[in-house]
């Protein structure tokens, strides 16, 4: 049957909220370099034709201009990777992530896999880790945050957690780091989130990029698409898995918690 339901969805702390009416196309998966600053990882989108989409509240929506052919839609407050909308193209692309419904729509593909991360396989096994990285230089998309840590990146932990799948927009991925090596080059728009289980999450309120999370205990990871060139790492590891999302299947035969 036809879906034509009216599906919600938001931002992880209800700044930002909308709905979109079936049918909605199914996801794709996006590695390009765009995509994997924005959501530490790599996105992920449903798309809908702008007529049957409504943003409902707006109260944290800010858009950055990523290209000259597109805007990428995002909460402020809260950091959340939401919307991709193309120019004259009368359609927005949402992230899965967001909805806060299950949409009958399936993780059907992915598009520039040529650009994925060193340290994962968009499809599979992750490759081996390439050269150890001794210090790792990281960014957000627009270059108003930019630091640098210890490396290299090492085991890297994709977490399918329900607050990591509203922020990043699909599910995260991120490195243990020491804190203490933290230096920061340009911080102009670093803002930081305080989870509801009392983490803290460090984005930029420039373009939205998801940067790294801070542990209630103190435990400090960095966000794996916000590394500049080479990670030196290599996915290890999925956590949280039942509450992962049911659009999409873990199809690396990586240990699953």
């Amino acid at each position: 049957m036809k879906d034509t339901k009216t599906h919600p969805g938001s931002c992880l702390c209800g700044a930002v909220a909308f709905t979109a009416t079936g049918p909605l196309r199914d996801v794709l998966g996006c590695h390009c370099g765009r995509c994997r600053k924005t959501s530490g990882h790599y996105w992920a989108a449903t798309s809908v034709p702008l007529e049957r989409f409504e943003i409902t509240k707006d109260e944290g929506l800010a858009w950055y201009r990523s290209s000259a052919t597109a805007v990428r839609g995002f909460c402020r407050q809260c950091g959340a990777s939401l919307f991709w909308k193309p120019e004259g193209e009368g359609r927005i692309a949402i992230a899965p992530g967001a909805f806060d419904d299950a949409p009958p729509f399936t993780l059907s593909g992915h598009i520039f896999t040529e650009d994925a991360g060193d340290y994962y396989a968009p499809e599979g096994p992750p490759p081996a880790p390439g050269p150890a990285q001794a210090g790792l230089s990281c960014s957000c998309l627009c270059g108003a945050v930019a630091f640098s840590v210890a490396g290299p990146a090492g085991e890297v932990w994709a977490c399918h957690c329900s607050q990591c799948r509203k922020l990043s927009g699909h599910y995260s991925a991120s490195f243990d780091a020491d804190e203490a090596t933290l230096r920061y080059r340009a911080k102009r728009s670093l803002a930081e989130y305080r989870t509801p289980g009392g983490a803290t999450r460090g984005f930029c309120t420039g373009c939205g990029s998801s940067l790294w999370f801070r542990a209630a205990a103190g435990a400090f990871s960095v966000e794996a698409g916000c590394v500049d060139g080479p990670t030196g790492g290599q996915l290890a590891r999925h956590i949280f898995t039942a509450s992962k999302g049911g659009y999409y299947r873990i199809d690396d035969r990586l240990p699953q918690e």
